[in-house]
């Protein structure tokens, strides 16, 4: 579906990787591995946690496609055992290559190094990508509402599901939740970033999230800068933030989410 933001065109690349990848495992194979992997911690069960905070879910992140490069060096061991440590509910796990500089080898050494649960973070529009995030290690997956059918979104978060995958909806206004409640969602993120400028304007969060059912996990997404940003997460109704550049420009992440977490209660 396209949607005229930068989302058309990482989908346009993404979907020539993945067909040299399906050259290379085929899809029958990667579904019986899926299968096969083990269960990780529930994704679903880590930000329902009642807290002062929200519960952090934070991104390791070494690009973005508004930011550009935000940390050379990327030692995905030390940040998530770091980020573990210091109260990090869930990971979120960049494998998006080309704009994100992300990779699958990031997601499988995460799924090694630490216990709490894993979001494998990427542009999803297939039942494969779904498949390799549950092999790697992944607690959960993300599917962006805007750039998916209707169908697409209900097939995929089914599929999902019948995985043993949690579910994280990502929606950036109004229609979109109700989209994503439609498909049966029950974990739904506002991200407050314009796609098309890459500004963020958290008032978004604070109007979108109060659309969200009650019975759906809610997650703040994006411009959750420090401690003051993530009561106000906290104050519009968000069960989870979801966190990354503020956290990985740091030079000591871990100690910048341990503060943003002791400073917001």
């Amino acid at each position: 579906m396209q949607t005229n933001s930068i989302l058309d065109e990482i989908c346009r690349r993404k979907r020539i990787d993945l067909d040299a990848e399906k050259d290379l495992l085929g899809f029958d194979e990667i579904y019986r591995r899926a299968l096969e992997s083990p269960a990780r911690a529930s994704f679903k069960a880590a930000l329902s946690k009642r807290g002062m905070v929200p519960n952090v879910i934070a991104e390791l992140k070494k690009a973005s496609p508004s930011r550009g490069l935000i940390r050379p060096e990327f030692d995905v061991a030390s940040l998530a055992r770091g980020l573990e440590g210091a109260g990090a509910s869930a990971l979120s796990v960049l494998t998006e290559t080309h704009y994100f500089l992300g990779g699958d080898k990031n997601l499988e050494i995460a799924a090694q190094t630490v216990k709490i649960p894993l979001l494998c973070k990427d542009f999803i529009f297939d039942e494969y990508q779904i498949c390799k995030a549950r092999l790697l290690g992944a607690s959960a997956v993300l599917l962006i509402v805007r750039m998916l059918e209707a169908s697409s979104l209900e097939r995929l978060m089914a599929f999902a599901r019948g995985l043993g995958l949690d579910v994280l909806c990502e929606t950036h206004n109004e229609s979109e939740i109700a989209a994503a409640c439609d498909a049966g969602a029950d974990i739904i993120g506002v991200n407050c970033r314009n796609l098309a400028s890459f500004e963020t304007d958290f008032g978004i969060v604070e109007r979108q999230l109060s659309k969200v059912p009650s019975g759906a996990v809610k997650v703040a997404e994006s411009a959750i800068e420090d401690a003051r940003m993530l009561l106000r997460a906290k104050n519009a109704g968000a069960d989870a933030a979801l966190i990354g550049t503020a956290l990985m420009s740091k030079a000591d992440p871990a100690k910048a989410l341990s503060e943003m977490i002791s400073h917001g209660r």
